[in-house]
């Protein structure tokens, strides 16, 4: 139980579908618009910087609210217990049961639960991220990338252990959630970042 009540307590944050929820406040379905995923980088694309950023602080702050409250909550079960919430706010947000269970990639909730688990790892990632992103201007790339060197910035801070196999794992994940992306990268078909335009994150 102190495993099995931290990862459904994730699960039910990280389905709170914050992107869904900031379109229907202005009037759109966003799954109907851009790239018609509920991330931020639609988000902002569809609605603007304000509304955009919003749902990325909403969605990090998920991830981390999961990984501090399994802590409290159930302390008997340690890291592997917040650990545990954390995969499950990031399937939750991923496939959250309100949208059918179809959610976002999962990219700002991965970053809010490194915050908590692994804040200077999560520094390391973020800076890499915002690297590629400035010199490609590909949300998704860098997103891609960041995804795939994680586990190996896990193994540099932490060494081998129970955080890195999860950094693997979704790291592994956002990858996978990515897929349709890394096609229209290689095909060149990939739109660079621009307010007005689909694809990305």
């Amino acid at each position: 139980m102190e495993y099995a009540f931290p990862l459904l307590l994730g699960f039910v944050l990280g389905s709170i579908p914050s992107g869904y929820l900031v379109g229907r406040l202005k009037g759109i379905d966003i799954r109907e618009h851009g790239s018609g995923n509920i991330g931020s980088t639609n988000v902002l694309r569809t609605l603007g910087k304000a509304p955009g950023y919003f749902v990325f602080a909403c969605d990090a702050l998920k991830g981390i609210i999961a990984v501090l409250l399994a802590y409290r909550l159930f302390p008997a079960g340690g890291d592997l217990g917040a650990i545990a919430a954390a995969v499950g706010c990031i399937l939750g947000h991923n496939f959250t049961p309100w949208l059918h269970f179809k959610g976002g990639k999962g990219i700002a909730t991965s970053l809010g639960v490194l915050i908590a688990l692994l804040p200077l790892a999560s520094v390391i990632v973020l800076a890499f991220w915002i690297l590629v992103f400035v010199v490609s201007r590909y949300v998704s790339l860098a997103s891609i990338l960041a995804a795939s060197v994680l586990p190996v910035v896990v193994w540099f801070v932490r060494g081998i252990g129970t955080l890195f196999w999860f950094s693997l794992l979704i790291g592994v994940l956002a990858v996978v959630r990515h897929r349709v992306n890394i096609q229209r990268l290689i095909h060149g078909t990939e739109s660079r970042f621009t307010r007005d335009k689909e694809g990305g994150s």
